[in-house]
């Protein structure tokens, strides 16, 4: 269990004010979301594992730390009354993560019993889940896809990380129109929804962005897959964020509930080739565009091996596998969705469309502008690296806080 704190900011009690509650709050979506709350007028407390830096929680937001595991921590985020929570924490989306089931499982199942458990416990009237688009997709071609999708069969996820996040959103949704406990609320009714997210990315994103520009540099990056006609949806990090405050609303009396029970997909709404996504990336930092094309079937194959290894060595050397095949599925399978019931419902229309200047802008004023020389190596050492990078790319896809 974890020890609980909390920022030294602190919130008033304004009745007329609502008070929203974000689960990994400390993370780079978190603090953006937790930021245009605010902006917004909304009493913030930002719940993670791990606390960001002072200067990174939005002044005004009170951060708690606590384990999202724990019931006892995850109701001390509850301690003040609470009219909506923004339930994004989860664990496992790619690399070596996805290959600890047990504690994806913990994450991801039972810490959304938990935040279930205090909303009912505590008088929540609204809770927005995020979601991913792997609850309905598992490596088969889907063009323009829309919610009235089922769901993939839970023997069909070739990661844990899909499975359970299909599990909790159905949690959430089973528990949309639950009254609150005897003596919490005066009846409070609590409404859910959830939000499947396409992969995210925006400027200052700190977990895989930075990594592919790390490897880039390297001049680990001589390969692509898949056919040029394969398109995957991409969410820029203000759409997300206009998406999640949206949905919110809908949940509420003033939008007759019309989010309530339903599941969105929410992306640039601009299908794109994965690699040709991250062009602007690598020729905006001064390196040359791969042209050398590898078959999907090789690169999945490399993948399996790499999970049968991991397996067998995980416990002893807990090394970060170069690709797993979901990744393979979510960047070399064409898979996109539309938006049109989010648009409908709650009016989300993405501000952002695969624009990826500002990232790079970003990289450059952190000093990544400069080009390194290739050095020459062997076929054997080339394409190890090249798998490596592979590995950084594909852990991209899709962003789940």
């Amino acid at each position: 269990m974890v020890e609980l704190r909390s920022s030294s900011s602190t919130l008033s009690d304004d009745q007329n004010t609502e008070r929203h509650l974000v689960t990994g709050g400390g993370g780079y979506v978190g603090l953006r979301l937790g930021a245009a709350l605010l902006d917004k007028g909304h009493k913030v407390t930002l719940f993670d594992l791990n606390p960001p830096n002072d200067e990174e929680i939005p002044a005004g937001a009170q951060f708690i730390q606590g384990d999202i595991r724990e019931y006892d921590d995850v109701l001390r985020a509850f301690e003040i009354k609470v009219d909506c929570v923004y339930h994004l924490a989860s664990y496992g989306m790619s690399g070596r993560e996805q290959l600890n089931k047990k504690l994806i499982e913990e994450v991801n199942v039972q810490g959304t019993r938990n935040v279930i458990r205090a909303c009912k416990e505590r008088g929540v009237a609204r809770l927005v889940y995020t979601s991913t688009y792997n609850v309905v997709f598992g490596g088969q071609t889907i063009i323009n896809g829309d919610e009235s999708l089922p769901y993939l069969p839970l023997d069909k996820h070739p990661d844990n990380y899909s499975r359970t996040k299909s599990i909790a959103e159905v949690i959430v949704l089973d528990a949309n129109g639950s009254a609150a406990d005897i003596g919490q609320g005066d009846g409070v009714i609590l409404r859910t929804c959830a939000l499947r997210l396409a992969g995210v990315y925006g400027p200052g994103e700190k977990r895989h962005l930075p990594r592919i520009v790390k490897t880039i540099k390297s001049g680990m990056f001589c390969f692509v897959y898949g056919g040029d006609d394969c398109l995957v949806d991409f969410l820029h990090v203000d759409n997300l964020v206009q998406g999640h405050v949206l949905a919110a609303e809908a949940l509420g009396p003033r939008n007759k509930h019309v989010a309530a029970g339903q599941a969105y997909f929410l992306s640039d709404d601009k299908p794109v080739n994965n690699f040709e996504f991250f062009r602007p990336l690598f020729e905006g930092l001064g390196h040359k565009f791969p042209t050398l094309k590898l078959p999907i079937s090789l690169i999945y194959f490399i993948a399996f091996v790499v999970e049968i290894i991991h397996g067998i060595l995980g416990r002893v050397y807990n090394f970060q596998p170069l690709l797993t095949r979901t990744e393979v599925y979510k960047t070399g399978v064409t898979h996109y969705f539309s938006i049109a019931k989010a648009a409908r419902d709650f009016g989300y229309k993405p501000t952002v469309q695969n624009d990826l200047e500002a990232c790079v802008d970003w990289f450059k004023v952190n000093g990544h502008l400069e080009k390194k020389v290739r050095r020459k190596q062997s076929l054997i050492v080339d394409l190890i690296l090249a798998f490596t990078f592979a590995a950084f790319l594909l852990s991209f896809l899709p962003f789940v806080m």
